[in-house]
């Protein structure tokens, strides 16, 4: 059971008056303490409802995003996380900058030891886009160039 101490910085799960920002904001992140930061484990999000607009027409576009890491000492809370992404609904960048935004977010708020970010955005004129970003600590270096090949076959697939 975590203590009080350890659940301050958390004030967005269990609020009933949640705002929903309808602009970026990564100050909507939050993170608790990893009780274990000897072990190193992943930690996956999956959000299959991920929106966000072209700059140039601003039509919407579609996507799962998908964001493993394996933290450190610092973990993020899945509701902000939520929120967060939720606040590109009306963000205009093309996709490979949100995939790239949200994992320098990420590293940003947690440090963790690796980090990737998967945009699996829907066709549109006939074509889908896949942007993968990631991030490594200089222990997890060899991992970071692993990821990146196995993405890139994956891809050419």
């Amino acid at each position: 059971m975590r203590t009080a101490d350890e659940l301050s910085g958390i004030t967005l799960l269990g609020n009933q008056k949640t705002h929903y920002p309808d602009t970026y904001a990564p100050e909507v992140l939050e993170t608790f303490v990893n009780k274990h930061p000897d072990n190193e484990y992943l930690v996956t999000f999956n959000c299959p409802e991920f929106t966000s607009l072209c700059p140039l027409t601003g039509q919407p576009d579609f996507a799962r995003i998908v964001i493993s890491y394996i933290p450190r000492e610092k973990m993020v809370e899945s509701k902000s996380l939520k929120l967060y992404l939720f606040s590109f609904r009306n963000h205009g960048d093309f996709h490979e900058d949100c995939v790239n935004i949200i994992m320098k977010d990420l590293v940003r708020l947690m440090e963790p030891r690796y980090l990737e970010v998967t945009g699996l955005f829907t066709p549109r004129g006939g074509i889908s886009i896949y942007p993968f970003a990631n991030y490594a600590d200089a222990e997890h270096q060899t991992m970071l160039h692993e990821r990146r090949m196995a993405q890139m076959n994956r891809v050419l697939l």
